[in-house]
């Protein structure tokens, strides 16, 4: 029988200080903190995913590794726009929509549900019956 993945359980970032990224974390997205778990702290991405954060002792940030997030609509990404540069001083990735690093080095892409952002959070199953495809 053929594995079936039903999604993405968790990601997990790296930091230096576990509770200046879950205030960081809580503050632009409004996530909340889970107990227990691998890491030095858990909090809730969606219904059925979480993101670990992993205290280090050295950072080691990425050129590529990236993970993407889904707020509602524009006005939410120009909040989180407003929030990393004006608040936490942080530089957008040119050339995204909005694509930034933490303060420990993490590229975060935020997307939101307009076009066919809508379409990833149904199963591929779904998409495909209902005939949607994407213009190029």
């Amino acid at each position: 029988m053929a594995v079936q993945v039903y999604g993405a359980n968790h990601v997990a970032i790296e930091v230096d200080d576990a509770q200046k990224a879950v205030k960081f974390y809580s503050d632009v997205f409004g996530l909340k903190m889970l107990r227990g778990g691998e890491g030095a702290a858990w909090c809730k991405l969606g219904e059925h995913q979480f993101m670990a954060i992993l205290a280090v002792k050295k950072l080691q940030p990425d050129r590529a590794k990236h993970f993407g997030l889904i707020v509602r609509d524009e006005r939410q990404i120009n909040e989180v726009r407003k929030k990393i540069t004006k608040k936490y001083g942080l530089k957008l990735e040119p050339g995204f929509r909005c694509d930034f690093r933490d303060p420990w080095g993490n590229r975060i892409q935020v997307g939101d549900l307009h076009d066919e952002s809508l379409v990833w959070l149904l199963p591929y199953s779904e998409v495909q019956q209902a005939g949607i495809t994407f213009e190029k």
